[in-house]
């Protein structure tokens, strides 16, 4: 008899109902847009200031989903970033996140031609070098 009264009485609670937020965000029409300058120097001092391989990371995955391809000063300072934290895969990986971000091969090249005395100066090869096929 007592399970049927505590199960007639779960029955009658009413359920719990959702209700929608009173107060909404007005959508806004004056969208800040960042130029291209300001986002390279963003990123430049970001990860002139990362310290651990999670900052240089994190600023990476963040400066990649941008629909546009970073300046070799951002490319640059990212690299620096990775083997100052000792990452030598992480700094290999930019390199292949800008092979996938350039529209052609032509790009590509003119990243690695630009970028290669830093790339020399902190012994990083690109994964084209390391794996030959």
């Amino acid at each position: 008899m007592r399970a049927q009264l505590v199960s007639t009485l779960l029955r009658a609670r009413p359920a719990a109902t959702r209700v929608a937020p009173a107060i909404a965000r007005a959508a806004s029409s004056h969208a800040h847009q960042e130029t291209f300058e300001s986002f390279t120097e963003r990123y430049v001092n970001f990860f002139g200031q990362a310290q651990d391989l999670f900052e240089v990371q994190r600023g990476l995955n963040n400066c990649f989903a941008h629909d546009l391809v970073p300046a070799p000063s951002v490319i640059e300072a990212a690299v620096r970033a990775a083997r100052r934290v000792n990452d030598y895969a992480t700094a290999v990986r930019v390199f292949e996140g800008i092979k996938e971000k350039v529209e052609n091969k032509q790009q590509y090249r003119e990243y690695l031609d630009e970028l290669k005395p830093v790339r020399e100066e902190l012994g990083i090869n690109i994964k084209e070098e390391l794996y030959q096929e």
